[in-house]
Order: C-alpha cells, then sequence, then structure tokens
C-alpha cells in the first residue's frame, strides 16, 4: 500500500515536472517565433509633410507676379494675418517661416547666426515614424544625402518680418549642413547643441510613433531637394546600421526646401506698419530685413 502511494506521488511530482519544461520550451519556441517575426518586419517608415499651420512670422514665396486685382485685394486685407496668409495660399502661395535667434546657442552658432547678411527663413516639416515592431527601435543620428539645389523659380515675396523671435520644440538644419546640425532648438538647455549629441527617437516597445519638427533653411535664393539616411539601433542589430529612408512608393525619399528668391519682381512687406510694395520702394526700412 505504502509503495503504491509513494509510486503515486512521485507520477505526480514527474507529470508536474514535465508540464513546466513542456510550457517553458513552448514559451521559450513562441519568444523566438515573435523575434524572428519581429527582425522580419521594416523597423520603421517615414512620412514628411510640410507644416500647414500659420507661423507667427512668416514670407509667402509665389511662382507669379501678383495681378493689380490680387494686389488690391490683399492689401484691401486689414484684419488679422491669417486673412492673408490663406489668401496668398489659395493662390499657390508657399510658405517660409522667419527663423528665431537661437540665444542660448553656444557662441560658435550664435556668430554664424550674426554673420547671416539677412535674417534667415526656414522650410518648415514635421517627420513621423512608425513602426509595427514590439521591439525598441532607436534612431540616434542622421545625414542629409544627395543635395542638389538650383535657382528658385518664386517671382514674388509677401512678408510679415519678425516682431521678436519665437522658438519651437525640434531641429534645425542648413543646407549644407552646418557642423553638428541638425541642432536643438527648444528654448531649453542644450539649445543650439547636435540634436542627436543628446537626444533621441525612439519607436516600439509599445510606442507606435514618434517624430520632430524640421527647421530647414536653404540658401538664399535657392531651392533645394535632398534625402535623408539615418542610423538606427534595435536588439537585432545591437550594432546598428545605417538606411536610406523611403517614400510611400519605396523609392529613395526627396525633400523640398526653398528660400526667397534674391531679386523677385515683386516684395510686399506688411505688419506693424501699412502695406509697403518694396519692389517701388526698396530703400525703405521695412525692406531692408527681406
Amino acid at each position: 500500500m505504502w509503495v503504491v502511494a509513494v509510486i503515486g506521488v512521485l507520477s505526480i511530482v514527474v507529470t508536474t515536472l514535465v508540464g513546466l519544461y513542456v510550457i517553458k520550451w513552448s514559451v521559450s519556441r513562441e519568444n523566438d517565433s515573435n523575434k524572428g517575426y519581429d527582425a522580419d518586419q521594416s523597423p520603421f517608415t517615414v512620412s514628411v509633410q510640410s507644416e500647414q499651420s500659420e507661423p507667427s512670422e512668416w514670407a509667402m514665396v509665389l511662382d507669379r507676379v501678383l495681378t493689380d486685382d490680387e494686389a488690391r485685394k490683399m492689401t484691401s486685407l486689414k484684419g488679422s494675418s491669417s486673412e492673408v496668409f490663406s489668401y496668398l495660399k489659395s493662390l499657390g502661395g508657399r510658405p517660409l517661416a522667419y527663423a528665431a535667434p537661437l540665444d542660448h546657442a553656444p557662441k560658435r552658432y550664435l556668430e554664424e547666426q550674426i554673420s547671416s547678411e539677412r535674417t534667415e527663413l526656414s522650410d518648415t516639416f514635421k517627420m513621423t515614424v512608425l513602426t509595427t515592431r514590439q521591439y525598441a527601435v532607436i534612431i540616434n543620428d542622421w545625414e542629409v544625402t544627395d543635395l542638389t539645389c538650383r535657382e528658385s523659380t518664386a517671382q514674388t515675396v509677401v512678408a510679415l518680418p519678425p516682431q521678436g523671435g519665437v522658438t519651437y520644440d525640434g531641429i534645425r538644419l542648413h543646407l549644407p549642413p552646418r557642423a553638428d546640425e541638425p541642432v536643438l532648438t527648444d528654448d531649453a538647455e542644450g539649445q543650439g547643441e547636435p540634436y542627436f549629441g543628446r537626444r533621441f527617437i525612439e519607436v516600439g516597445n509599445g510606442q507606435s510613433s514618434g517624430g520632430l519638427r524640421a527647421e530647414v533653411i536653404a540658401p538664399r535664393g535657392q531651392s533645394c531637394q535632398w534625402g535623408v539616411k539615418v542610423h538606427y539601433n534595435d536588439p537585432h542589430v545591437p550594432g546598428g546600421r545605417w538606411m536610406q529612408l523611403k517614400d510611400d512608393k519605396g523609392e529613395p525619399l526627396r525633400i523640398r526646401s526653398e528660400s526667397v528668391p534674391v531679386d523677385p519682381q515683386q516684395k510686399w512687406v506688411f505688419g506693424a506698419v501699412p502695406w509697403t510694395p518694396c519692389h517701388e520702394k526698396p530703400e525703405e526700412a521695412m525692406c531692408l530685413g527681406v
């Protein structure tokens, strides 16, 4: 009787141990399968969209001159700048934002800003990073690729000059990039320092999206196209790798950034003073910084 009882207990113990081993093996196999599936997925996809909202200070460029009727209508809009902004966009205008001075940036960066002949304008976009990965993917560097620039086709500039700089969280980049760019633009510690020197973009690990707001400053009078390659790390590539960003058609992503033309046929300025046709009155003080 005692022997039977011992055999019964041993049988239960063995069955339990075998069951635990099978569960552990099954879980391990499932984890390996999940990791394999995760590794087969694209680490991330990136989309780039021009900023649609009205900047606090802006310049609008058009590839043609305004007709007399259009100019009369524009200068009759004496309400908020949003009316002018919306009207010019309806005519095909492309907005640029005045780049605010980075007052807390390192001295070397401020000296480069001061050396500029005029106030800089940026072509601003938002970059969104998406992933279906289960495990974390960290983007920790990027480089501009395949930069090509040509003379701007814009013939008209309408400007709302800055009344005081406003900074936005994000990054700033000149074309071609200056040393250490892109730099951080946040109005906080680290402004003007290399963005990827102290920050990174992380997706996956429960976070399906991330992104940046980017201010891109093209050479004056130029319209540029360029691509980006980014460096990322994940559990499947511990050492990291570089990847050229592609668009939704699988082609290398091309970003368009421009500045104001050097010698436009029409140049209008408004804001704290009445409308000023700078193409007729280039000596006006309001016209000198555009």
